[in-house]
Parts: C-alpha cells; structure tokens; sequence
C-alpha cells in the first residue's frame, strides 16, 4: 500500500486512505478470525485506524474483541455485527475495515465482496481446502463480474515439521488457481496462537519472541 512502510510506520496519507480487507473462506476451521484479529491488534498499533465487521454468525471475532475490552488491553478495535450496517457506514470510514466472512452467511459474504478492495484468503493445507478455494473464487467472480479483485492466498496452519510436504504441496496447488496471488509467508500449526486468541491478545504480545508472533508479522508486513 503506498504511504505505508513494512515496518508498521504509517504518513498522514496512508493513514487517511480507506482499505477494506476481506478476511473470508468457505471452509471452517480455515483460521480467518485469528488472523483477522491479528492484523487488527497489529493495525491499530501502528496508528492506523481500523474497524471490523464481523459476518460470521458465530461471531468469533466479535467475541475476542469483547474479552480484550473486558480484560482493559489496548488498543482496542470495534467490531461490528450486522452486514445491514456494512454499506452505509463504510462511507464514514477511513484508514481500514476488516470483514470477516465464511459461508455460513453467504449474503454477507456477497455484499463484503462488492464493496472490498482485496481478499485475503487463508488456506489449511488439504485437498478439501483447496476444492472449498476454488468454489470461494467462483462466487467472487459470479458476485464482482469483471472488476475482479486482488485476492491474496496464504497457507494457514501448515505443517512443522520440515519431512511433512503437505503444506508444500497445497501451496503449488494454490499457484495455478485463476486470479490467485500466493504469498510467501505461513502461519503453522502453533499453539500460541490458540493460547493467545483466548486471552484477546495478540500473539506477538503473549509470547513477542515465538516463532508464532514472528509470523503473523511476516504476514502482516507482507500485507501492508
């Protein structure tokens, strides 16, 4: 994004210009909530501000963001639920809107879709997911027709040890789907991240030093 430095330092400009990022897979368990709120956190320490809505009905997101308010950590983010609100506030917004998405609301999903710059998309290193990526691309395309969107595809929860090629594997299947932007960075398989959610911390501030924090900031860097 132009204005904004992969170390998190932010100009006026950059802190002025609305970014919506979809965070969305059709598959569950795909980690979108963690890695939204990740980014989040991690937005709002840099200055930036940032919103999310959250159109999960399980409203994971909402949620870690209700225990980190509870809890008095800062800074804090809002979250809001009901994809009715997304349009017309989004003209209020500046700086970034997170929208978390997944299938079980697919009308919210749709609108998220028309109204976003780009989709990040978090992938579980499995043929399931991989199929459930391909369905995800046919409804952007079915809901955006030619303004087609930057969509960014990572690989999430991969594996740790170094003899596993699933991980591998996923990622080469993920470079040759249509329109597909494969990043470089991997969140693995770590506890810390599950630790960490459940707190409403991020994990680079339960454990700063892991390898978990480590990569979410790759990630987030890579992003912005």
């Amino acid at each position: 994004m132009a204005g904004c430095d992969t170390n998190g330092n932010h100009d006026k400009k950059c802190k002025s210009r609305l970014m919506i990022t979809v965070i969305g897979n059709l598959k569950g368990g795909a980690g979108k909530s963690t890695v939204a709120f990740n980014i989040g956190v991690w937005l709002a320490m840099a200055g930036r501000t940032v919103v999310a809505y959250d159109l999960d009905p399980q409203k994971t997101l909402h949620d870690v963001a209700s225990i980190r308010a509870e809890e008095g950590y800062k800074p804090q983010f809002p979250v809001y639920l009901s994809d009715i609100q997304l349009t017309g506030k989004l003209l209020s917004h500046s700086g970034d809107v997170l929208i978390d998405v997944g299938s079980a609301n697919i009308d919210g999903m749709k609108k998220a879709i028309t109204v976003c710059h780009r989709i990040v998309i978090p992938v579980p290193p499995s043929q399931a997911d991989i199929w459930s990526t391909q369905r995800f691309i046919r409804i952007i395309e079915q809901a955006k027709g030619d303004d087609m969107l930057e969509l960014l595809a990572f690989i999430n929860r991969a594996d740790t040890h170094h003899a596993v090629r699933e991980s591998d594997e996923a990622a080469a299947a993920l470079a040759t789907l249509p329109g597909i932007r494969l990043l470089n960075s991997r969140l693995r398989q770590r506890t810390a991240f599950r630790r960490s959610f459940s707190e409403g911390l991020a994990v680079y501030e339960l454990e700063p030093s892991s390898k978990a924090a480590n990569e979410i900031l790759a990630l987030t860097a890579e992003l912005y």
